[in-house]
């Protein structure tokens, strides 16, 4: 199972949206949201919680692609998140979320015993590929107790 289908099938909100989880890797993961008028907002595009939970979940994507082998003793988390909208969207939406720091500077931090944070960074996109939002999710792995 990959890691998109994983999420699809264990986050019900991917679900309900069904969000489409084009690639999931450590380097990248990209998340599209087809274009469903149930989840337009007042003026035909894509509501604005719909887009959070778009770019949110491309942010979890690369948080299990990248970590996935250090589950055993450490839970991803999301701390804080930060959205800015930037130009009205229409129609479908993709977002494509990148790691703020190495992989293994994080594992580093936890091999220490830290509880390390790192930032995801996520792009939105028009279908024309014109930016129309800005994500950052701010993630850490806590350690089992």
């Amino acid at each position: 199972m990959t890691v998109g289908e994983m999420l699809a099938a264990t986050v019900p909100m991917a679900r309900t949206l069904k969000l489409e989880f084009l690639e999931t890797t450590a380097e990248r993961a990209v998340v599209r949201l087809p274009d469903q008028a149930d989840y337009h907002n007042h003026i035909g595009g894509p509501h604005a919680g719909a887009m959070f939970t778009l770019a949110e979940s491309a942010s979890g994507a690369i948080v299990i692609a990248a970590f996935g082998d250090q589950l055993s003793r450490a839970v991803p988390l999301a701390v804080r998140a930060e959205i800015g909208y930037k130009k009205l969207a229409m129609g479908v939406v993709t977002a494509t979320a990148t790691l703020g720091r190495p992989v293994a500077d994080v594992v580093a931090e936890l091999d220490e015993g830290e509880r390390p944070e790192f930032p995801v960074i996520i792009e939105i996109q028009r279908a024309d590929g014109a930016v129309t939002g800005e994500m950052t999710v701010i993630w850490t792995l806590r350690p089992n107790a």
